[in-house]
């Protein structure tokens, strides 16, 4: 058996230990991210996507940072306005890595840190307004979120796109308590359309009758005038004649009579033996001594 040369051997440790070197040398970051390197323990350089080359042994790779951009889902919290209202309320944050080497050196944890912002901002700003408000004004808390968090992560490198309120809702009870109060202001108006309603109505019918008293009044006046007009036109047609109104209060008297006869109330009619001289003691002209 032929055996190995202890030089040939060297020579193969020598060549895989040159290929590992080599290896260990080149970088190759792909798109999209960037690589934080060390030399010795401390930050170096930042390797852009690419072929990059380092040096064995002494740089490592320390971090692998995405440059594209991030959501982060910011967790759903209670919040109390400034009218003692319950709020449940959660949000999504778009940021971008511009210093990847700020963003892992310059916080323990760049996701959580930002949440926590997020959510504390968010219950500050809600905090000092009422719920009307809150829950109306979904772009003015977006305004005044982004710009108190923006200068903040900035700091670590970190750029904010944008800040959504993704829900902005009653907490259950304050709901419920919504909810019968929209019930209760319901009936309320109910009530008051319904009284609105019958007072209206009591209006309308009073002045109806207003109205019809006036109507029946001006036609009383009328006939009143009328009956004068017809009595001076009869006292000037008969002057001192006695029989032409003795013939009308006779005819008058005689068709009442006849009208009094025919009442289902009528038992008896008694007639007056002498007519004329009845008539006579109507108009206050009755001889004396008749009978």
């Amino acid at each position: 058996m032929i055996g190995i040369s202890p030089g040939l051997i060297l020579s193969i440790v020598v060549l895989l230990f040159l290929l590992v070197t080599l290896a260990q040398g080149v970088r190759q970051v792909p798109q999209g991210y960037k690589w934080v390197v060390q030399r010795l323990g401390k930050y170096h350089t930042s390797l852009t996507p690419g072929l990059n080359f380092i040096i064995p042994y002494i740089d490592t790779v320390a971090y692998r940072v995405t440059t594209k951009d991030i959501v982060l889902d910011i967790p759903s919290q209670e919040v109390i306005t400034k009218d003692n209202a319950v709020l449940v309320t959660n949000a999504v944050a778009y940021i971008n890595i511009v210093n990847p080497e700020k963003a892992v050196y310059g916080v323990e944890n760049y996701e959580i840190a930002i949440q926590t912002l997020v959510q504390t901002s968010l219950r500050s700003i809600i905090g000092e307004m009422s719920l009307d408000d809150a829950l109306s004004s979904r772009d003015h808390i977006k305004a005044k979120l982004k710009a108190a968090i923006s200068d903040d992560i900035a700091d670590w490198g970190i750029t904010l796109k944008t800040v959504e309120i993704q829900d902005i809702n009653p907490s259950p009870t304050m709901q419920q308590a919504m909810e019968e109060q929209a019930a209760a202001e319901r009936a309320r108006r109910a009530t008051v359309t319904r009284a609105d309603g019958e007072k209206q109505a009591a209006i309308l019918q009073a002045e109806g009758e207003l109205e019809a008293s006036k109507r029946e009044a001006e036609a009383q006046v009328i006939l009143a005038e009328a009956s004068k007009r017809s009595i001076t036109l009869v006292t000037e047609a008969i002057g001192e004649k006695e029989m032409p109104v003795v013939y009308l209060l006779g005819e008058r008297y005689i068709n009442s009579l006849q009208q009094l006869s025919n009442s289902e109330n009528a038992k008896f009619l008694v007639f007056p033996a002498d007519v004329p001289n009845a008539l006579r003691g109507l108009m206050g002209n009755a001889k004396p001594g008749a009978s």
